[in-house]
């Protein structure tokens, strides 16, 4: 997921903001979350999250929740999210 927080003046002030959302995140799905690129760059926080279920509705349906709460629980703005369910 990609968002953009276009008020974000520092690394230190971006660190907080990814911070918050990752570990709110991880305590209510229980899944791996990190950011994942742009790190050095002050307003782009791109996060990806790792979800393990033997059904496909499931880890969908978890993974649309997610994005759905992420969204909602930061100012940052969501520019784009990419699902990828991979069945084995």
């Amino acid at each position: 997921m990609q968002f953009t927080a276009e008020w974000v003046t520092s690394l230190k002030e971006k660190r907080m903001v990814v911070k918050s959302l990752v570990e709110k995140t991880k305590h209510k799905f229980n899944v791996s979350v990190a950011e994942i690129e742009n790190q050095d760059v002050h307003q782009s926080i791109v996060i990806g999250i790792a979800c393990v279920s033997n059904d496909a509705v499931h880890a969908r349906q978890m993974t649309e929740n997610i994005i759905d709460f992420m969204d909602f629980s930061t100012d940052a703005v969501l520019d784009t999210a990419n699902v990828e369910i991979i069945k084995v």
